[in-house]
């Protein structure tokens, strides 16, 4: 079966709990005027630090603007979401019979920033198949659209697993303006829940939505974030730009319609690509070419999501490619292990959905090979659909053209479709898309990799001088940024040349690392001698102590091999509330490329599923409670962007 005829069969499917059986508009249509740039005055808050503080967010988070999203069934939207940003209570499932929720939901601890990115593709069309009165209302394909939710999103998910994405002309017309013209007060009512939430020194907003691009079932998506409130008139989204150099160009095109407009692009789930997040997608095999993409993504796509829901992108054991002992938290949230098996869903001859109906080898893929079906687990695992060896293949690449195509650093989010942004604590998950909504549910196996494959995912951090929308994009766009998988873990990465090795004992050690050095995200210039790399981090005020801080090497050797080190560099055996330690690395090669990186690892904790099982009557149990299929413990941990050196005469 091909990846699209999958993808439609399972959006059948996935769908199955806690859904209305219609889909509701958006929001109210009208044919919006474009929205133009407000005066933005520079913002200096009270608490600016030149030193720099950790804030946490969400950067990847749906509500009922989604057309695939479980908060259609809550009614929750962008304001919603950012209401429970802030610390206060949202309805939430259980949905009662009128098709009202009946419960509520609030986060543990506020959040300092948000970005909320509903799918760019089909707001149009669903505001047009929703919507009575629009001229595409009584058509067959709307009619039959609105008779019943998973139909609906199955038919329009099969527009985005082609290679090459229509607007659907029974719905948008035979040149797609209606849909265009339909999709413009649902992004009106986007930009405005961010911009009224926005509050800055206290609380920052984005406006921002998802580019979801799927070819063949394989993950290609992106979310857009916009720095300020001049955005383009529209998203630019997969139907428009089908491969992520169209989308940049796209983008910088729309914007010049907005005086001020910037944005930059951020990958997730390069766990589920097969091979597709490779750059160079369909450009020409030349250096000119290679070139202007590195030239791009360099400036536009500083960033990648390390962990959230649909598991870890951190790195994966077993690539032939790369040399390296195993390292067993790479095994940790991963959903496709290289050697082991995948069983999803398909379709049986007669068109019926059949749960494990599809089993196959999880692969390497031969270095210039795609798959597909990576979206359900399925499909070969490529170098590039991991951090670690993403970078390895950036820094080789840069050997050829002179400049790095993967040179990015990391944060995570929750991608929850339930309009609730940071849900992140593994006792108390209610759930991130449909058919989580209750424990029995979240047992069960489920698609996208979803159910008892999914977790509750991770949050972003940021190193801003205060908490503003300038501040937090320009720390982005220099990725002095981290991510965690869920505890609010803090940490901190420098190198240098000349550090003292006494360095954790001062009082002005940022400011001294700051002077010294460069900090996660950038470049360490040729120097003598062996890099000193010091290593800071704190542990969730409200969590566990520390165990370790792991330092992740990589390097290109000079018959072009890959390599990667993982070095304990602190440990505490008892646990500590903070790690501090200056590291000389005197493995150092300096002829060769070089990246470093830290990991914090709290000790082990229980994992989300076994909270879940508890609260079920023993006799009532799914098999999954006892067999012992998945692990009933986990590691949280915090990750820094990396640091990167390349050879060159020394200063």
């Amino acid at each position: 079966m091909s990846g699209s005829r999958l993808f439609v069969a399972l959006l059948a499917g996935v769908f199955a709990a806690g859904c209305s059986e219609t889909a509701e508009p958006p929001a109210e249509v009208t044919d919006a005027a474009p929205v133009e740039a407000a005066a933005r005055a520079p913002v200096s808050c009270p608490n600016r630090t030149e030193q720099r503080r950790a804030l946490f967010g969400d950067v990847h988070v749906h509500t009922s603007y989604s057309f695939d999203a479980a908060a259609k069934s809550t009614g929750a939207t962008p304001v919603d979401a950012n209401r429970y940003a802030r610390g206060e209570a949202i309805p939430f499932f259980p949905i009662a019979e009128d098709g009202t929720p009946t419960g509520e939901v609030r986060i543990d601890r506020p959040l300092d920033f948000l970005a909320v990115t509903d799918h760019g593709e089909f707001l149009g069309e669903t505001a047009l198949c929703s919507t009575e009165g629009t001229p595409s209302y009584g058509d067959e394909f709307c009619t039959r659209y609105r008779s019943d939710q998973r139909v609906g999103m199955s038919m329009l998910g099969t527009v985005i697993t082609t290679e090459t994405p229509a607007r659907i002309p029974e719905v948008c017309g035979e040149n797609g303006e209606l849909c265009r013209e339909y999709a413009r007060s649902p992004w009106t009512s986007m930009q405005d829940a961010a911009n009224s939430a926005n509050d800055p020194c206290e609380f920052t907003s984005f406006i921002a939505y998802e580019y979801t691009g799927t070819p063949g079932t394989s993950n290609y998506h992106r979310n857009v974030i916009f720095r300020g409130d001049a955005v383009p008139q529209l998203p630019v989204s997969y139907v428009d730009a089908p491969f992520d150099s169209a989308l940049w160009e796209g983008l910088d095109a729309a914007c010049t319609e907005a005086e001020g407009c910037d944005y930059l692009t951020i990958p997730h789930n390069s766990n589920l690509a097969n091979g597709r997040m490779q750059p160079y997608m369909r450009l020409a095999d030349t250096v000119e070419a290679r070139r202007g993409y590195a030239e791009t993504r360099l400036r536009r796509e500083p960033i990648m999501e390390i962990f959230q829901h649909k598991g870890g992108s951190e790195c994966v054991n077993g690539l032939s490619s790369v040399l390296g002992a195993p390292d067993e938290l790479c095994d940790i949230e991963n959903v496709r292990p290289l050697g082991g098996t995948k069983t999803y869903a398909g379709r049986d001859e007669a068109g019926n959905l059949v749960m494990g109906a599809v089993t196959e080898a999880i692969e390497e893929c031969d270095p210039t090979e795609i798959d597909e079906n990576g979206m359900l687990g399925g499909g070969c695992v490529h170098a590039t659909d991991f951090q670690r060896s993403a970078l390895l293949v950036g820094l080789a690449e840069e050997q050829d053209i002179g400049l790095n195509p993967i040179k990015l650093g990391v944060i995570a989010a929750t991608d929850t479709h339930s309009a609730t942004p940071g849900n992140v604590a593994e006792d108390g998950w209610t759930g991130a898309v449909t058919g989580e909504a209750t424990p029995a549910q979240r047992l069960m196996p489920g698609v996208l990799t979803s159910g008892i494959d999914g977790n509750p995912g991770g949050l972003a951090g940021v190193w801003a001088e205060e908490n503003t929308r300038d501040a937090i994009f320009d720390a982005m766009l220099r990725r002095e940024v981290f991510g965690t998988s869920g505890p609010r873990i803090t940490l901190r990465l420098f190198a240098g040349w000349d550090y003292d090795a006494a360095l954790c004992d001062d009082p002005a050690i940022v400011e001294q690392a700051y002077a010294g050095g460069v900090p996660m995200g950038g470049d360490l210039a040729p120097g003598s001698g062996a890099p000193r790399i010091v290593a800071i981090a704190n542990k969730d005020p409200q969590g566990l102590d520390l165990e370790a801080l792991h330092l992740v090497k990589g390097w290109v050797a000079e018959d072009g091999s890959l390599h990667n080190e993982v070095v304990s560099i602190a440990e505490a055996a008892d646990g500590a509330a903070s790690l501090c330690t200056v590291f000389e690395d005197e493995s150092f090669d300096p002829t060769v490329p070089t990246y470093w990186y830290l990991r914090a690892v709290e000790p082990e904790t229980a994992r989300w599923h076994t909270y879940d099982c508890a609260a079920i009557p023993e006799g009532e149990r799914p098999e999954v409670c006892t067999n012992g299929a998945y692990p009933e413990t986990i590691r949280e941990m915090a990750w820094s962007s990396p640091i990167w050196y390349r050879p060159g005469e020394a200063s």
